[in-house]
């Protein structure tokens, strides 16, 4: 078995890691201690600089590691080394784990947005605005028949004076004068200040 030197405090990766990972691929524990003192730095380097959040790289370099010891018979030697291999798979956790957080922030962003949306109390606000209506069609009918026919073209049918004036065949002068005094009326009537 090859033995561990330690440069700087990191262990030096042994200079097979084929024969450690035929090793770990038959359930050898010690093969696998070896394989993870070599490959833990560098996968916690690569996770940490994609996720930017030790504790998450913490969780996803073991993750890593435990699809490494659970998929080690997939390694297949012949295709690559094993720390290409090794890195390929914490590269794509950690894309995985940002993924999933950009996810669930924009689900809060979105649910937070959508909540805002909603009217606090849209019973409350449906029956208020119907008390509203019948104060106003109260107002309406206390106004004279040329003052309420006057309001309804001009604000209910969208019509501008000259075209109310036009439909009631009188002049543009008397139409205005009608809706002016309708409108104070409606304003004493519904209670607004001046």
């Amino acid at each position: 078995m090859n033995s561990v030197v330690l440069l700087h405090g990191r262990p030096e990766p042994p200079t097979d890691l084929k024969t450690v990972m035929a090793q770990v691929t038959r359930g050898d524990h010690q093969a696998f201690a070896e394989l993870y003192d070599a490959v833990s730095g560098p996968v916690f380097g690569l996770v940490r600089r994609v996720l930017r959040d030790e504790a998450q790289s913490e969780e996803v370099m073991q993750d890593v590691m435990l699809e490494v010891w659970r998929a080690a018979a997939r390694y297949d030697p012949d295709r690559g080394d094993v720390m290409p291999w090794v890195m390929t798979i914490a590269h794509r956790r950690a894309v995985d784990r940002v993924r999933r957080c950009r996810a669930a922030a924009d689900r809060d962003r979105k649910a937070a947005v959508g909540a805002q949306d909603i009217p606090f109390d849209d019973v409350a606000e449906r029956a208020e605005a119907h008390l509203d209506h019948q104060q106003v069609r109260h107002c309406l009918r206390r106004l004279t028949d040329l003052q309420r026919e006057s309001v309804l073209l001009a604000f209910y049918a969208g019509l501008k004076y000259r075209e109310v004036a036009e439909r009631l065949h009188t002049p543009l002068g008397t139409v205005k004068t009608r809706l002016r005094d309708a409108l104070i009326r409606l304003r004493d009537c519904l209670g607004a200040q001046p």
